[in-house]
């Protein structure tokens, strides 16, 4: 018997090459579908964030944000770049090895805010209540009294480096790689699928028009040769 060479499907086969632009499609539809996502939901953190973070006058339930800038009490509880959250408190309520968010009286950092911890109570020279602060990571006092007046609220938790990143967003390389560069991308990826389509609408254009002038030139040889008939 004759052997048969087996068939295999030619790489080129159109079945084949459709499956690849199938899956090429669907890769880039998901890319592009999240990158859209990621792209808005950097745009709502960087206006939350300029709305709610080191605002005293701004909290959600109850809760006020700061960004931390030092590593002040980077040995125990939080460094810099990490977001803190901070609630209102009674300064009554408050006792040693709590930590504070309070407004510096210190010469140095007059009126910056700062979170340290309690180290104990204690009363100015006038009489006025209030507390010795430390930073864990010196493990050195405070120079000036934290009196309730400048209290701004107690320690309650931490966001690790998510004030970092609002710290990034509000540089200008920050801006490019976090929205103008995805926002581009999504753009450019728009174009290039609109280049397509159009390219598509053209040729499927310029089929219709050959088909109708082929159509045309069939019913002109058909109405010549009825002419010609005609006259025989």
């Amino acid at each position: 018997m004759e052997e048969q060479t087996p068939v295999t499907e030619s790489v080129d086969n159109p079945k084949t090459e459709g499956k690849k632009r199938s899956v090429w499609n669907t890769i880039s539809l998901i890319a592009s579908r999240a990158l859209l996502v990621v792209s808005i939901i950097v745009v709502i953190f960087t206006v939350f964030s300029t709305i709610m973070f080191n605002k005293d006058d701004r909290e959600i339930f109850g809760v006020k944000m700061y960004v931390v800038l030092s590593d002040s009490m980077k040995k125990t509880d939080f460094a810099a770049g990490d977001l803190i959250l901070v609630k209102e408190v009674d300064p009554k309520t408050l006792k040693e090895g709590d930590i504070i968010t309070f407004v510096s009286q210190n010469e140095k950092s007059l009126g910056e805010t700062i979170t340290h911890k309690i180290r104990e109570k204690t009363t100015t020279k006038d009489g006025d209540p209030g507390f010795i602060t430390y930073g864990t990571t010196s493990d050195e006092n405070d120079k000036a009294v934290v009196t309730y007046e400048w209290i701004k609220g107690q320690y309650v938790g931490k966001i690790p480096w998510l004030g970092w990143v609002f710290s990034f967003l509000k540089t200008i390389p920050g801006y490019i790689v976090c929205i103008l560069l995805p926002f581009g991308a999504l753009i450019a990826y728009q174009g290039v699928h609109c280049w397509k389509y159009f390219k598509a609408y053209r040729g499927e254009k310029t089929d219709e028009y050959r088909i109708e002038r082929e159509r045309l030139a069939k019913e002109r040889e058909e109405t010549q040769r009825m002419l010609e008939e005609m006259r025989a």
